[in-house]
Parts: C-alpha cells; structure tokens; sequence
C-alpha cells in the first residue's frame, strides 16, 4: 500500500497597489526557519483531515497562521508538489490587512532535533506584502507557479 502524501491547503490574500499586484506571504517561525529569508516565505497553509472540504481547511489555516478573517471571491490556484513530497492546494482572494497585526497559533516541535526538549514557537513569525516580482524571490521555489496563476486570472483586469 503506498502512502497518500501529505496534504495543505492555503490562501493567498491580494491587493492592487500603485497599478501593481501585491501579496501577503507568510514567514515560518521557529529556530530553523530565523535566518532564512529568500526562498523561505510561503502562501498561509496548513494540512487537513481527508474528510474536511479543502477550501474551508485553506479559511481555517489562513486564520490560524494570521489572525486575519478571509471573505470575498475564492479564485482557485490549483496544487503544486513541494520537495518533501506534500501537495498545497491554494486560492486567492483580495483582501486588505496591516501584517504588523498579524497573530499566529503556536506548535511544539523538538529542539535541538532529536534532544527530547520542547520548544513552543509560532507557526507564522511575520507577514508581509511583496509585489509579485519580489514575491518570487522570496515565496518557497515550489510556490511560484501559484503566483503566475494569480497574475494570468487577475492583472489583466485593469492592471
């Protein structure tokens, strides 16, 4: 029997600034994640239950990881695969937030790796908009294909 890969389900929270597309990316939190910055930054996301619809896992985890509500037109981004073999689903939605203001859910994880030492940390360390070419410095590599869907479906409109 073969293992089903992991699953997350994420949304990407949008604005139109200065005739640019901007988006809100999320930074993980935690000793492994302090001193990384490009390449480390990502859609809010989290996993969800076979049986939970992934849109609403997607509301839920986007809350969790921000604080922020998320409303309004869902646009579907589809699903990209990510090195360890987990599979993100993700829409978009427009949206408004000061990421100053962002609040997120804490986890435990083992610290040092393998040290049995628990450390409680954040999931989410800081938010922030990027305009989409930043963004793609900046978003996990495995990511940046969900920003080109989002500026092929939205930057045309009057962009």
């Amino acid at each position: 029997m073969t293992k089903k890969p992991k699953r997350s389900a994420g949304l990407l929270m949008y604005r139109k600034r200065r005739d640019e597309l901007e988006v809100l990316l999320v930074h993980p939190g935690g000793p492994l994640w302090e001193k990384k910055d490009q390449g480390a930054w990502t859609v809010p996301k989290g996993e969800y239950e076979e049986n939970e619809k992934p849109l609403a896992a997607a509301q839920r985890e986007f809350f969790e990881e921000t604080g922020f509500i998320s409303s309004g037109n869902f646009i579907e981004l589809g699903s990209v695969r990510q090195k360890s073999g987990k599979v993100v689903i993700a829409w978009a939605f427009e949206g408004d937030c000061d990421p100053a203001q962002l609040v997120s859910n804490t986890c435990e994880i083992e610290w040092p790796p393998k040290s049995k030492k628990r450390l409680e940390i954040p999931e989410v360390d800081r938010g922030r908009w990027f305009t989409i070419s930043t963004a793609r410095q900046f978003i996990r590599l495995e990511q940046v294909p969900l920003l080109q869907i989002l500026e092929n479906k939205v930057a045309p409109k009057g962009l």
